[in-house]
């Protein structure tokens, strides 16, 4: 699969994706790297929060191609992913000229599947959240992912300009087919140590002293083993360094954990749990 774009692509694929602001462990750029070598889509498998949509823009980035992006979601079907015609066009075409050809690339309405394929210099498609839809959107993306074309029964077979570097994601919420594994290269996107949240924190919030940015990723990462309905990811690493940030002169207190709870904890049963629990994430043991 061609790597090419605006960008120049130099370096190490773990010091390209450092350099776009995405911070992976080495086995992960390893698997990126390989699957831009081997023109196979990548399924990146992990809880929600722990970078995985971040990846794949990360990878627009550095290939300096256009982010086609599919949300997934129950009952999403070919009109939703792959295309649908232009109905109002093609009944008052018909109105007009009887012999309209309807069928045609000027009544095309591409979707994300089919917005990638047609882009001349290639594209980083995401399909985010695959788990979310059901077995037969899988089944529709097999022709997709096999050989990065889809056909349209009334038109014809759809060919990829330059074939589309694809990322799929999944917080498996439900099991994905065998078929669709086999056709790709597979990581586990967990969450990161205590090191790299720190240094992706940094990165992001370069302003945060470190002491406060230690603090931060110790608190968060003590929340991720309790019980909780959604444990903080990422996102909320970074918007809670950000609200500290924006308090330089606040001490690390009980009274200022809870009024900035609201950037790390997004559901009542977990706020409850946290309230309970909160002088533990004053130690710094």
């Amino acid at each position: 699969m061609s790597t090419g774009g605006t960008n120049a692509v130099v370096g190490t694929w773990e010091e390209r994706l450092q350099a776009a602001g995405y911070l992976p462990d080495p086995e992960l750029a390893v698997t990126v790297e390989l699957a831009l070598a081997l023109a196979r889509p990548l399924l990146l498998e992990g809880p929600a929060g722990s970078g995985k949509t971040s990846l794949a823009q990360a990878l627009a980035t550095v290939l300096g191609r256009p982010l086609v992006r599919l949300q997934c979601f129950e009952g999403l079907d070919a009109s939703h992913a792959l295309y649908d015609w232009n109905y109002h066009r093609q009944l008052a075409d018909l109105a007009r000229h009887s012999e309209a050809d309807v069928f045609s690339a000027r009544y095309l309405l591409p979707r994300p599947l089919l917005q990638a394929l047609q882009a001349e210099a290639g594209a980083v498609l995401l399909v985010d959240e695959v788990d979310r839809a059901d077995s037969a959107f899988e089944a529709l993306l097999l022709e997709f992912l096999a050989e990065y074309q889809v056909t349209i029964p009334e038109w014809g077979t759809v060919r990829a300009h330059v074939p589309p570097v694809v990322v799929l994601t999944s917080n498996r919420t439900r099991s994905l087919s065998d078929a669709l594994r086999r056709r790709c290269l597979y990581a586990w996107v967990g969450w990161p140590g205590a090191d790299r949240e720190q240094a992706i924190l940094a990165r992001h919030v370069p302003q945060l002293p470190p002491a406060l940015a230690a603090r931060v990723v110790r608190a968060v990462q003590c929340m991720r083993q309790w019980p909780l309905v959604k444990p903080p990811g990422l996102a909320e690493t970074l918007d809670w360094g950000k609200a500290w940030a924006h308090w330089p002169e606040a001490a690390w207190t009980e009274p200022w954990l809870r009024k900035t709870l609201s950037c790390v904890v997004k559901d009542a049963t977990d706020l409850a749990l946290v309230h309970e629990r909160l002088a533990s994430l004053l130690d710094d043991t």
